[in-house]
Parts: C-alpha cells; structure tokens; sequence
C-alpha cells in the first residue's frame, strides 16, 4: 500500500498549491491513500467543514490536526461528525472529537493517529502514554498505522520515532513548518521523518507575510499574523507499506516550488 502525507497546509496560498499539484502528484506516485495536516487551512488557524469538503473533493482522505484545532470556533458544532479528521488523541478525555480512525479506501486500511507534543506548547496529557494505549487498542489486526506528531522540539519527535519503532508504519512530525532532511527507516520497519514541511508560500515566514514577523521578533510588540499570498512551495512524504507485517519498505520525501512546477 502507498501512502501520501502532506504537512501542514496554510491558508488560501496553500489550498491553492494542493489544488494546482495534487493531480499530478497523484499521478505520479499512485497512492492509495492521501493524508493531510489541516490545522492551518483557514487563515493559518484551524479549519472549517467546507475547507474539508473541499480537500476531499480533491481526492485526500483523512485529516490530522494540531494546536490550532479549536481556532475556528464553529469546529465543536461539526467535529464529532467528521469521521476523516483527528485531533491530538492526548487532549485531555471529553475533548470533541476523535484522536485516531480508521480511514478505508478501495479496500486498503490505514489507521491516523494524531499526537501533540508538551515541549514549548502547552501541557496536555503524556503523548507517549496515550501513542501507546491507542497501539494496543487495536490489536494486531490493524497493520497499517500512520502517526502525526504535531511538536515543537525536534528531541521530542525522534524520541516517538524510536518508541513507536516497529508498531507503527509511519511517524511524521508537523508543526514547524519545515521539511527535515532525516528521512530514515528505523530498524524495526517504522518509516521517520521529523518534520514533513509545509505547503503554503516560500516568501513568507512559516507561511505567514514576514514583515510582521519581522516587526514581531524586532519590538516584542503584539503583532497581526497573516497568511502570506506570495509563491508556493509543497512538501509531502510517500511511503509504501507492507500490508501483510505494517512495515515500510520505502519512503520519498516531496518537495515542488511554484517556479520550479511552472517550468516543468
């Protein structure tokens, strides 16, 4: 089985790269199965019902989160009815929503998890403990299993590559917005990335204009972020999946810029 995961897509500019890339990203790596991080979508914070439909009218099938989930506050109206989209499974029990699902496509199974780490962000509970109750909830029926871990600290993400070594097929970070070079198979058949990148613009700043980043780092002074209409980039990761042990075989990272697509 072939997975694609796309990290973190901020606001329109982003939403437009996937809709300008997507189809010959499809046709070009054939995956089975398309994963996204959406919590920047609508405006770089949180998303809505329609940006979802319209990701899944392009053709992606499940949707993980982070801490920007409850941005957008008309999510708690719709969250609990949206099967293909988790949120950090550690938020504390009788948060909305759901943590992890199964996604099923044309008779292929993969399981999204949704982890948010606790260093530089706010105390949840132990995303380590919580990977491992919801592993072993799903016994050993369920082969393919692919976690997002939405963290900060770079130490904190590879230390989760190395816990979930061997009982998950992938383990991807998101968050800071900038692909990692670290792309590895560990020794047990977990494929590891610490940060899948982002699909949002290039001259920007995390996606955000960088004039009022710049304003923000120079006075310390409160300052307006928002989403930055210049060039795209896009970032993903492919990883085919032995269905029969959950094992990845292959991983390929996914990395297009607008000029370099419109030369193509």
């Amino acid at each position: 089985m072939k997975v694609m995961f796309i990290g973190d897509i901020v606001g329109n500019t982003g939403r437009k790269a996937v809709k300008l890339l997507l189809p010959s990203l499809k046709q070009k790596y054939n995956p089975h199965i398309i994963i996204a991080n959406a919590e920047n979508a609508a405006g770089g914070r949180g998303v809505t019902a329609a940006i979802i439909k319209e990701f899944a009218d392009l053709g992606i099938h499940g949707f993980t989160m982070g801490n920007h989930t409850w941005d957008n506050k008309d999510i708690f109206e719709w969250i609990d009815d949206e099967k293909r989209l988790v949120r950090p499974a550690n938020f504390p029990p009788g948060t909305p929503g759901r943590g992890y699902a199964s996604i099923k496509v044309n008779g292929k199974e993969l399981v999204i998890i949704n982890l948010q780490g606790r260093t530089f962000l706010p105390a949840i509970d132990c995303p380590f403990r919580k990977a491992d109750e919801i592993i072993e909830s799903l016994g050993k029926k369920r082969k393919a299993v692919l976690v997002d871990f939405h963290a900060e600290a770079t130490s904190e993400k590879i230390a989760m590559g190395w816990h979930l070594d061997g009982r998950a097929s992938l383990v991807v970070g998101t968050h800071t917005h900038v692909q990692t070079n670290d792309d590895t198979i560990l020794p047990q058949g977990t494929a590891y990335l610490t940060d899948v990148g982002m699909v949002g613009s290039k001259e920007g700043v995390l996606g955000m204009e960088r004039e009022a980043v710049l304003r923000k780092f120079k006075t310390q002074l409160p300052v307006r972020f928002v989403v930055d209409e210049g060039k795209w980039q896009f970032h993903a990761v492919v990883v085919d999946i032995d269905e029969a042990t959950g094992q990845a075989v292959k991983m390929e990272k996914v990395r297009v810029r607008e000029d370099d697509w419109i030369m193509s």
